[in-house]
């Protein structure tokens, strides 16, 4: 009898651990129209299956990009994207959250192209207060130009989570109590651009665009947005604590998730800001747990 309390007590402790933490839900995909526009270069914007699907197109002329036609403070944001295929050395396509003002926030996912054969690098990084320089730099386990892949953002008032097809890649934590600045009160606009940037997305600007590969195109579909839409001057969410990604399971990651995103760290980093000792020779505090970085 004993015994299987004890038994029982293991379970209903797990079950309530597992209860803290959950995965995101399930994005639902729209349309462009319904939550993006375009920003600038609108002709090399191509729209395909009644605006489901769009590519942005890069010639030597512009690039081009579209934004979120709302402001949101904290939510849930997912893209899915196909790359560049074959000489992409050069560009960058990005998919980024930022604030308005001097003094931004910025959420970056910023893929920067190769030569052909070699493999994209997937950057991320994390501004607050107009201060970034926390770059993160991946290789994905997957070809991004074959087929298309899921990116996304949850951002609520304890973390920023980076994920590729639902997989934790990077987790920035809320670490107010060791001084460093957290995003919480700046509404950013969602943005995504493809564009030039050979003077140094490519092995330090070394690899240059081949402009006989162009056009360049990425392509584009989901269009998820679940956020708390508000003014750009808004300094709070008015429905905060009531969303689901608002609440307490999604404070931190699950055991399963942080265990894949240990994954990503060990077999696929090649560049991690809190480990560059010549950079940083004091270690910056949120890098001081391990755990969060």
């Amino acid at each position: 009898m004993g015994s299987s309390l004890w038994t029982l007590g293991l379970i209903l402790a797990s079950l309530a651990s597992a209860a803290l933490c959950a995965a995101p839900r399930r994005p639902v995909d729209v349309p462009f129209g319904r939550n993006y526009v375009p920003t600038w270069a609108f002709d090399h914007i191509k729209y395909f299956n009644g605006g489901s699907e769009i590519q942005l197109h890069l010639d030597k002329y512009t690039g081009t990009g579209f934004q979120s036609k709302g402001s949101y403070l904290f939510g849930h944001f997912s893209m899915y994207i196909k790359m560049v295929a074959g000489d992409s050395a050069g560009t960058v396509t990005a998919f980024y959250l930022s604030s308005q003002n001097a003094e931004h926030d910025e959420i970056d996912f910023e893929f920067l192209g190769n030569r052909t054969g070699q493999p994209y690098i997937l950057q991320t990084n994390v501004f607050t207060g107009g201060k970034g320089d926390r770059e993160q730099r991946i290789y994905l386990w997957f070809d991004p130009t074959k087929a298309y892949h899921r990116y996304s953002v949850l951002w609520n008032m304890y973390q920023i989570v980076f994920l590729v097809d639902n997989i934790p890649i990077r987790v920035f934590k809320n670490n107010k109590n060791l001084g460093v600045k957290f995003p919480f009160e700046q509404p950013m606009k969602v943005y995504n651009s493809l564009w030039n940037a050979d003077d140094w997305a490519t092995r330090g600007g070394l690899e240059k665009t081949d402009w006989s590969k162009a056009p360049f195109v990425a392509s584009y579909k989901g269009f998820h947005v679940d956020g708390c839409e508000t003014s750009v001057n808004a300094r709070f969410c008015a429905t905060q604590g009531k969303r689901w990604w608002d609440q307490a399971e999604f404070r931190d990651l699950d055991a399963f998730q942080w265990r894949r995103l240990r994954w990503v760290r060990n077999k696929y980093t090649i560049y991690n800001y809190c480990t560059d000792r010549t950079r940083y020779p004091q270690l910056p505090p949120e890098c001081r747990r391990n755990r969060d970085i």
